[in-house]
């Protein structure tokens, strides 16, 4: 069983629900490394540029895109 999930009644419950990266409190905040890290990954493989300073909400925006287009996120 992983940590996100747990079973109840034969039912999966899902404790870290996705929220919409619009929604997040520190949605304004510079991206993380880890993410600016894919994210040159991802653009790489897809041929894109990453534009600097981007937001973590934008971030997550653009890996979601990325990984859409590289088929990675499947």
């Amino acid at each position: 069983m992983s940590n996100t999930r747990s079973r109840r009644k034969g039912t999966a419950v899902n404790r870290t629900p996705e929220k919409d990266p619009e929604d997040w409190t520190t949605g304004d905040e510079e991206m993380t490394g880890p993410q600016e890290s894919y994210l040159h990954t991802l653009a790489q493989e897809a041929g894109k540029e990453v534009p600097e300073e981007l937001t973590k909400a934008e971030a997550s925006q653009l890996i979601d895109q990325l990984q859409e287009e590289t088929g990675r996120g499947r």
